[in-house]
């Protein structure tokens, strides 16, 4: 199914409002669902609506809450985000270290006891809209086995670093899942009736496979370069946890609130003007680029791209067809 962006937008803002969000929160996170889905990340915008409505309906996403500061030292703030919309947290928390980062050349907010931010790469973007380079991530319950194990005792905790680009709209951005493939992904590669490009993670027998179903099932995701990922993943855990004074995947895992329901979430942003002229960047940024993509294309390859490329060529796709929404996603919203 084809949608225009606002046929889009107005569905998920009328289910947000349904659920009990003000007429501006729901518009809100309306669009960062669409914009995410725009930009071709279905996993994180369309097809997380009706999850988000189900936390809502069980009371484990309170729709009225605020983030509250708790701590304030120089450049560094940890607010509470009191299990509020995690989208409009993770909002609030970027614009707060971008107030800091314009003050003291780097800004650091650590959001504590929120809830699933979604696509991650909408806050790095929204830095590097404005002029900033982006570190981010979260952390989450356990939803994959350390290396080594079949049991799931580390979070999938999403990495985001973003920076401009060589033009508005072409901000370079790495939004990435500790695992090869996140859940989402899984999801919509099933929902396409396809396999994976490449193996996943393992079956519930423990054999490598590239069926997203199967690992759906077995739960056991492959973590990004083996042990590497899953020392990463772990490491984001403890961070999180300790730079925002909140909880990583052992306490989650207790308060079983769905998809990062009290997760810890750190957002540093830097002020590359404090460091480098604008055109030095630039010319930086271009050299870098123009560097990678000149490397000799492998076999069967489709090219070369950089941190962020993908996204313009979904917003080409969905300017000329329509928003691609899966059938079946799109009837479960319209139900709720």
């Amino acid at each position: 199914m084809r949608l225009t962006f606002d046929e889009l937008y107005g569905e998920i803002k009328r289910a947000f409002v349904k659920c009990g969000m003000s007429e501006e929160k729901a518009s809100v996170c309306a669009r960062v669902h669409s914009e995410s889905t725009y930009d071709g990340i279905y996993s994180h915008g369309v097809n997380r609506v009706a999850r988000f409505v189900e936390y809502v309906q069980k009371g484990w996403v309170d729709v009225n809450a605020e983030p509250t500061l708790e701590k304030e030292f120089g450049s560094i703030q940890v607010y509470n985000g009191n299990m509020g919309s995690g989208v409009l947290n993770a909002l609030y928390g970027v614009d707060r270290a971008m107030e800091l980062a314009e003050r003291y050349g780097i800004g650091m907010v650590g959001l504590k006891n929120t809830t699933h931010w979604m696509r991650g790469g909408t806050y790095g973007l929204r830095a590097a809209q404005k002029g900033f380079v982006a570190i981010m991530w979260t952390n989450t319950e356990s939803v994959m086995p350390p290396w080594g194990a079949k049991e799931c005792k580390l979070g999938n905790n999403p990495f985001v670093m973003a920076m401009p680009g060589q033009k508005e709209g072409a901000e370079l951005l790495f939004d990435m899942a500790i695992s090869q493939y996140s859940y989402g992904k899984l999801q919509v590669t099933r929902l396409a009736g396809k396999k994976l490009p490449f193996p996943g993670g393992f079956d519930k027998n423990g054999n490598i496979t590239d069926d997203p179903g199967a690992i759906e099932e077995s739960m056991r995701i492959m973590p990004i370069g083996y042990w590497k990922g899953s020392g990463m993943s772990h490491m984001l855990d403890i961070l999180g946890t300790v730079l925002t004074d909140g909880i990583g995947a052992a306490d989650l895992d207790q308060a079983g609130k769905g998809s990062c329901g009290g997760a810890s979430q750190v957002m540093i942003v830097i002020d590359p003007g404090k460091i480098t002229e604008k055109e030095d960047m630039m010319a930086a940024i271009r050299k870098s680029i123009e560097h990678v993509k000149s490397a000799q294309p492998a076999e069967n390859s489709q090219g070369v791209s950089v941190p962020g490329e993908g996204m313009a060529r979904f917003r080409k796709e969905h300017d000329e067809l329509g928003i691609f929404v899966d059938d079946q996603v799109w009837e479960e919203i319209r139900s709720l």
